[in-house]
């Protein structure tokens, strides 16, 4: 191995002239790299670097570390990449470290490397990635002590270059910094010797990498197993984004059918609005007094302005003449059943009350994990923000939307808390999910009878959530007038999975053959998202499994595979068909592959990992091998 070392610039004060001549050997002996390199150096370039020799360059060789050539160019005179720059250039980029020299008390000599060579040199430099030691030669005169002001003191300021200067060139170059007071042994073999040192190591231990490579590749006729390639990707799993929200608007807008509360102004007791007695109860614990009766009442817990001045959130509602109606005559399109009117007593609310509804209907907020509940907080804190755009677009007065916010929060049960920050307020002020409602009798008007258990539920939320639930409680079917329904076909813990998606979005089956079950159930109700979630962690929980449990399992992935392709799951039906391919050598020597079809299995061969060709070339491989051990062992 070889290192390049090329040297730019004079150690000695005023350096080499425009036309004088290089330094010969005598001078040479007394430089910078020549003094490093001791008695074992020769002028001369080498027999391997011939071609590239300058005569412009005081060239000469030498061996560090026992066996490295190391050749160094050093070129005293800057005026040569003015004159020759083409063989300058070609000389440096052969070079493996760049020592760049200039001599402390020639501050003219260095400015023109400053000023002119070093902006042409950066851009090189960089692209090429030579590591660079820029090195200041000599002692300044008033090195010994604190700078003095006296003219006699301050009088080579201007021809010695500082310390700060020669710092500012080096961050610049990207170069290591030194300065040598003498050339003695101690300076240059302990400071510039272990850091020239370390860089030679570097470029070897850089060069020594390529080696290895290029040994292993000469080697002819030599026994090597086949390659074989990474299997497929399985092809992903695609899921709609969640409209849970644009459901509950839709339920807020069009669900008046199935609405049981009615809104009515205070002072001249119009209609104002409808809604729906279980959303608002899941929503404000304040709704859920008002709603459920004197039985079920309890003081109101706010802190809110607006209580201690106005009597608390009473101030804003009451229920029509403190009486709750069952079974009373409504409009046309409505359903008879139980009937909560309301009265709003507050003039803003009043005003605004369809705002504040949208409002409720929309915002939720959930705990999912650390991640998911840090999306859903700022998506509720843009629902605040939505809020008081709209109330100002309306009012056009702040302070009147300010004080109608205020209510607002204290309806809900949410106060204002010291650190009111966007994420805090969609944490602290946002509704409660309709989490609350799931399997609960609260305000439920319709009971699921599934295997013998009972499971209350709410219309509304049905109706909102789930397309064929909306037929069959909106037409003329039995289901639409009875208050039981029973449910056949499905488990009780299916169907409770299924209805725990429709009220939280979400779905965490325990199980393969659960999430199947939920898969299925949910191409009965024609929940799409449903499907693909419950697609997704049936690939989730056939990923986790090692080979060894995979080949030992009693879940069978071909039948898998049949009720996929039976219940339209489209995306998992093809994901098991290439799940099978990429476990071929396990799934092939099971009795149920037989019962693929011909375009399955056809499919299932192209695609099948490790493929033919590679079993028989390792068959091949092994053969060799085989012969090659008895030859060796007939040879010894």
């Amino acid at each position: 191995m070889s290192i390049h070392i090329v040297a730019l610039g004079s150690e000695c004060p005023g350096g080499v002239g425009p036309g004088e001549e290089i330094m010969g050997q005598g001078q040479l002996q007394g430089g910078l790299l020549w003094s490093y390199l001791g008695h074992g150096a020769l002028v001369g370039p080498c027999d391997l670097e011939s071609s590239l020799h300058n005569p412009a360059f005081m060239e000469y060789t030498s061996r560090v570390f026992g066996d490295v050539t190391v050749v160094v160019r050093d070129c005293p005179s800057w005026d040569l990449l003015d004159s020759d720059w083409a063989s300058v250039r070609k000389v440096l980029e052969q070079a493996d470290i760049l020592v760049i020299k200039y001599s402390v008390t020639d501050k003219l000599a260095f400015q023109q490397v400053r000023n002119g060579y070093a902006p042409r040199l950066r851009p090189l430099l960089r692209h090429w990635g030579v590591p660079v030691i820029l090195v200041a030669v000599g002692a300044r005169l008033n090195d010994e002590g604190p700078p003095c002001t006296c003219p006699l003191c301050a009088s080579d300021w201007s021809s010695c270059v500082p310390h700060s200067e020669g710092l500012q060139l080096s961050r610049d170059l990207g170069a290591t910094y030194l300065e040598l007071p003498s050339l003695n042994h101690v300076f240059v073999g302990r400071y510039f010797g272990s850091v020239l040192e370390y860089f030679m190591i570097q470029c070897l231990k850089h060069k020594a990498k390529e080696r290895p490579e290029k040994r292993r590749g000469n080697k002819v006729n030599e026994l090597r197993p086949p390659h074989l390639e990474q299997p497929a990707r399985l092809p992903p799993i695609r899921v709609e984004e969640s409209s849970f929200s644009q459901d509950m608007q839709w339920l807020l807008e069009r669900g008046v059918q199935f609405a049981d509360v009615a809104f009515y102004a205070g002072d001249s007791g119009k209609e104002l609005g409808w809604a729906h007695a279980a959303v608002l109860c899941a929503v404000s614990p304040y709704f859920r007094q008002l709603l459920l009766g004197p039985k079920n009442r309890e003081r109101p817990q706010s802190r809110c302005v607006c209580r201690e001045r106005d009597g608390g959130p009473h101030s804003l509602l009451s229920t029509w003449d403190g009486g709750i109606i069952d079974d009373m005559p409504r409009s046309e399109g409505h359903l008879t059943g139980r009937l909560s009117r309301l009265v709003v007593k507050d003039p803003l609310l009043c005003m605004c009350l369809w705002e504040t509804l949208m409002f409720i209907y929309r915002v939720r907020e959930e705990e999912y994990g650390k991640v998911r509940r840090r999306k859903l907080r700022v998506a509720g804190a843009w629902e605040w923000d939505h809020l008081q755009e709209a109330l100002e677009e309306k009012l056009k007065n702040s302070l009147a939307v300010a004080q109608l916010m205020e209510r607002i929060r204290s309806l809900i049960g949410r106060d204002r808390g010291p650190r009111d920050t966007p994420s805090a307020r969609a944490a602290q002020l946002g509704p409660q999910t309709l989490v609350n409602l799931f399997n609960s009798p609260l305000y439920s008007d319709v009971i699921f009878m599934v295997q013998g258990s009972v499971l209350p539920a709410h219309r509304a939320v049905l109706v909102a959530r789930c397309d064929v639930m909306a037929a069959m409680f909106s037409g003329k079917y039995a289901e639409a007038r009875s208050r039981v329904v029973p449910i056949h076909g499905v488990s009780s813990d299916t169907f409770l999975s299924f209805l725990e998606y429709l009220y939280t979005d979400s779905c965490c089956p325990a199980s393969v053959l659960q999430a199947m079950a939920v898969l299925v159930c949910a191409e009965m109700y024609q929940v799409k998202r449903l499907q693909h979630l419950c697609e997704v962690c049936v690939c989730a929980y056939l990923q986790s499994m090692p080979s060894r449990e995979l080949s030992s399992t009693g879940i069978s992935v071909i039948r898998l595979l049949r009720r996929a392709k039976c219940h339209n799951a489209e995306q998992l039906y093809v994901w098991l068909l290439h799940f099978i391919a990429n476990n071929y050598l396990i799934f092939s020597h099971k009795p149920d592959f037989l019962e693929l079809s011909e375009e399955e299995r056809e499919q299932v061969e192209r695609l099948r990992w490790p493929s033919r060709g590679y079993l028989q070339e390792l068959s091949e491989y092994q053969q060799r091998r085989r012969k090659l051990r008895k030859s060796r062992c007939i040879v010894m």
